[in-house]
């Protein structure tokens, strides 16, 4: 059966680009939005209604459009974006020209636009593809954008959206994450004419505290650093500071919001180290880099991009990112105390104070209290008697005492785990093993680091045949992989020989890890596979080698692991990301007690 090549109807290109480009609401109202950005607003106010479905409306305070433009705004691969036609130097955001006739073919669209300068404005409508005639309107300077029911000419798609609650959230992330790389633009967002986000223009860290909470600016680290043409800005939440998911990371690319895997694979390989399996960072990274470097054409709706060197782009996130770590030295995030404060507060809760009736400030009984503190009281006369006489302790110096340290001057040892010091404003509880694991680990990278990694012959070289472009992809890297002490050469079109792999990881499934190894290298090209094997064994003998729960040390031993974790970079959370020690403040235990 012979088929005919047929051009295609302009309505049906226009409904196929819309369906590349408007995926859900959020991604139309994206569009608008970045339009606004694009002619120079202020301020920018956005309602929905239904998730979006009903209504999006966008109005904006920018430079708005003059009669002629707002004809052709309407008009596939119309724009005003692309001054030189040079898709290699692209520097504004809504570049394409396609999303205004894509949201026309599938929906109710309205634009009323008045130029700066101008008297009146002119509104058009495209409704299913169908443009009416451009009308005098009433405005002020600006634009308002107005989609109403949304998909009604391919009724189909409606019943892939999810619902109205899950729509809202969608646009909800989607202006955060505008709003956040934009501090000088101020937004508001309504739904069904109630407000449900409001975030005034500011500095950056302010813009990043209204939506990602005020925790983050007192528990995240500050990035700043250029290298070869790329600078790298933001903040970066301590590992402490974590999430279940990966929602809180916020990741652009001269200023436009990206969900990219190069840029992720680089932000999972800095925090490679610090996190526990199935926990994020809470981050916000900021790359900028010449127009020429970066493609963001890669993807209809612009959230993807290709960058010219991958590599380089990489190890400036993983190096800008890791060198903030480390001179964050011991410091865990304050909500770690928080939490425990709260754990406290809900054990003494539901009684009366102190014993008597009615209510008071502490909430909490002297049953519930004494009940609390039992396990330390019960030992207090084995770990008083263990300190050392008066006498003995004049060896430390008492004018300081350690004291002036950032972690303090130990006092005391609890259950043969925990070590108890004081500082100038509170106390400090340190888990032993877990902060004598991370001072063990960091040294074991430390020796890696500086020496090659001891490597196991194989007999017989191990053949793994692997898909597409995979060999040629891990043969590029074979300096690299050497480096860590896998010894590899391409021997086919689809095969890789392994001739020697780490001796540490004698005993991994080699052909798997070299599988694993390509996956990673095209999601992320990250090397993450054999890190991971080896940063597990390491953290496996630094848990073996460190100081064990249940065993008794003296004070001397107890001050000298305070001082070894204030001296080695990362020492405030062990190798699961958990954190190794709790500071209260004199004002935080005086709140438990009731006196405040």
């Amino acid at each position: 059966m012979s088929m005919q090549i047929r051009i295609l109807p302009q309505t049906l290109i226009n409904r196929i680009a819309a369906g590349e480009v408007i995926e859900r609401p959020a991604s139309a109202l994206k569009e608008l939005v970045e339009n606004s950005l694009d002619a120079g607003a202020h301020n920018i106010e956005i309602s929905i209604e239904n998730g979006g479905i009903n209504l999006i409306s966008v109005s904006d305070d920018g430079s708005g459009m003059a009669r002629e433009d707002l004809e052709l705004a309407v008009q596939r691969h119309a724009t005003s974006k692309l001054p030189d036609d040079d898709l290699l130097r692209i520097e504004h955001f809504g570049f394409r020209g396609e999303a205004l006739p894509a949201i026309g073919s599938v929906a109710r669209l309205a634009i009323t636009s008045r130029k700066k300068g101008e008297d009146s404005a002119w509104m058009v409508k495209v409704e299913g593809g169908e443009k009416s005639p451009i009308i005098a309107a009433a405005l002020n300077p600006g634009t308002k954008v107005e989609i109403r029911d949304l998909f009604f000419a391919t009724p189909a798609r409606l019943k892939f959206l999810k619902s109205e609650r899950t729509e809202q959230q969608h646009i909800i992330d989607a202006v955060s994450r505008i709003a956040m790389a934009h501090p000088e633009v101020s937004l508001r967002l309504y739904a069904e004419g109630r407000e449900i986000l409001k975030i005034p223009s500011g500095d950056r860290m302010a813009r990043m505290a209204a939506i990602l909470g005020d925790d983050f600016a007192a528990n995240s680290l500050e990035l700043n650093a250029r290298r070869d043409g790329i600078s790298i800005s933001g903040f970066a939440g301590l590992p402490t500071f974590n999430r279940g998911t990966a929602q809180a990371q916020y990741l652009f690319v001269n200023g436009r919001p990206v969900k990219d895997k190069l840029f992720s694979g680089a932000v999972r390989a800095a925090y490679q180290d610090f996190l526990g399996h199935g926990r994020f960072p809470v981050l916000a990274v900021f790359l900028e880099l010449p127009p020429e470097e970066v493609d963001v054409n890669v993807h209809p709706a612009k959230s993807e991009v290709r960058f010219r060197d991958g590599r380089l782009v990489s190890s400036t996130v993983i190096g800008t990112i890791r060198r903030a770590m480390t001179d964050a030295g011991y410091r865990a995030s304050n909500t770690v105390a928080e939490q425990a404060i709260s754990k406290m507060a809900a054990n003494f809760s539901g009684q009366t104070a102190y014993g008597y009736g009615g209510s008071s400030a502490g909430g909490f009984s002297e049953r519930n209290s004494a009940g609390f503190f039992a396990p330390i009281l019960q030992k207090s006369e084995t770990i008083f008697a263990e300190l050392p006489a008066p006498a003995a302790r004049t060896e430390i110096p008492e004018s300081a005492d350690y004291i002036s340290h950032p972690l303090g001057a130990a006092r005391c040892q609890l259950h043969e785990t925990y070590i108890v010091a004081q500082t100038r404003t509170g106390i400090v509880i340190i888990d032993q093993h877990a902060a004598h694991e991370r001072i063990v680990y960091e040294k074991m990278k430390d020796s890696l680091a500086s020496e090659q990694v001891k490597t196991q012959k194989l007999l017989l070289p191990e053949i793994v045949e692997l898909p597409g472009g995979a060999a040629d992809r891990l043969d590029a890297e074979k300096n690299e992989l050497a480096k860590f002490g896998l010894v590899l050469e391409k021997s086919s079109e689809k095969t890789i020989a392994v001739h020697e792999v780490p001796a540490m990881l004698k005993d991994f499934d080699i052909r798997k890890m070299v599988k694993n190894l390509a996956d990673d290298l095209e999601e992320s090209g990250q090397l993450l596979s054999l890190k991971d094997a080896i940063a597990h064994i390491c953290g496996t003998i630094a848990c073996h080698g460190s100081i064990r729960a249940g065993r008794r040390l003296n004070i001397f031993e107890m001050n000298a692991l305070l001082r070894d974790m204030e001296s080695t970079p990362n020492t405030g959370q062990c190798n699961h990301g958990r954190p190794t020690y709790i500071e209260l403040k004199l004002s935080d235990i005086e709140k438990l007690f009731g006196r405040k």
